[in-house]
């Protein structure tokens, strides 16, 4: 989540980054003997708090604020699933979303939801597991996404007094398991590991990535999970993606976020809504 594709990458990589050769068949093999157990399902018949809270924050020069409890809309739980928009409200307004060096967001018309399990719901590796979809993907400046962050990120909100690792070290690694960059256009996905290059904000983030074609507007389950050393992006339980001897590079607690993010100034036309039907994490029996 921390950097935005170009249309050239994505072009570039979506039939270069799936795995094939001859490991592909003992790794299948492999993945069959795993006994996964739920230790945390989340179904969205009500927004539980237990679970999840409201991340304010501003990254990656978004364009829009993030808002707190439902306003306008932007986190709506109901019959079942939660909707994350980005809401148009017609005008600027002042935002109160501050980034890392206390700057604060200008005035903008559009507000958004993310929420995230920090402080509810953080695990070791294992496997995280979502149901969504996105209506009418492709439109300018659409980034829905839902990724792992390392529980001891120094980003708000700040509860615990080991939360001051920055980004992407150890602590505050980051694993994007869906991510939907509407400058490649409709019905693609990226999903990688973030590479940390050893410093505070170095992350490489094409080293590691796949972008995945499949219908953003039908539901379908991404997750990743931790398997001997490394990491597996399936899509509705069929692998697509390895990240081989990745795994170990990610041994903290990590929680999720889900988010419905704006990046450019372009006219909203249409409603933009991520729509998630269930959350779930798994440990190896």
């Amino acid at each position: 989540m921390k950097s935005v594709l170009n249309l050239v990458t994505i072009v570039c990589l979506v039939s270069a980054c799936s795995q094939t050769g001859p490991l592909e068949k003992t790794n299948k093999v492999q993945d069959a003997a795993i006994r996964w157990q739920i230790d945390f399902f989340d179904d969205f018949d009500f927004f539980n708090p237990d679970n999840w809270q409201d991340q304010i924050l501003w990254v990656n020069n978004e364009d829009h604020c993030y808002v707190r409890d439902n306003q306008f809309d932007t986190r709506e739980v109901s019959k079942g699933t939660l909707k994350l928009r980005v809401v148009d409200l017609g005008e600027k307004r002042p935002c109160d979303n501050m980034d890392k060096t206390g700057m604060k967001h200008p005035d903008t018309q559009y507000v958004a939801g993310r929420i995230a399990s920090k402080n509810r719901k953080e695990f070791i590796k294992g496997k995280w597991t979502a149901r969504l979809k996105v209506e009418a993907s492709g439109q300018s400046g659409m980034f829905p996404a839902w990724w792992l962050l390392g529980a001891r990120n120094n980003e708000p909100p700040i509860r615990d007094p080991d939360e001051t690792v920055c980004w992407p070290m150890t602590g505050s690694g980051e694993i994007d398991i869906f991510e939907h960059h509407s400058d490649g256009g409709p019905d693609h996905y990226a999903a990688r590991a973030i590479k940390s290059l050893g410093y505070c904000d170095g992350g490489d983030w094409q080293a590691l990535m796949l972008v995945q074609a499949t219908t953003l507007d039908e539901y379908h389950e991404y997750s990743v999970e931790w398997v001997g050393k490394s990491l597996v992006y399936r899509l509705d339980g069929v692998e697509v993606y390895r990240n081989a001897d990745q795994g170990e590079q990610f041994p903290e607690p990590m929680f999720a976020i889900l988010n419905f993010a704006k990046i450019n100034d372009s006219p909203m036309s249409r409603d933009w809504v991520m729509e998630v039907d269930w959350v779930k994490h798994e440990y190896q029996q």
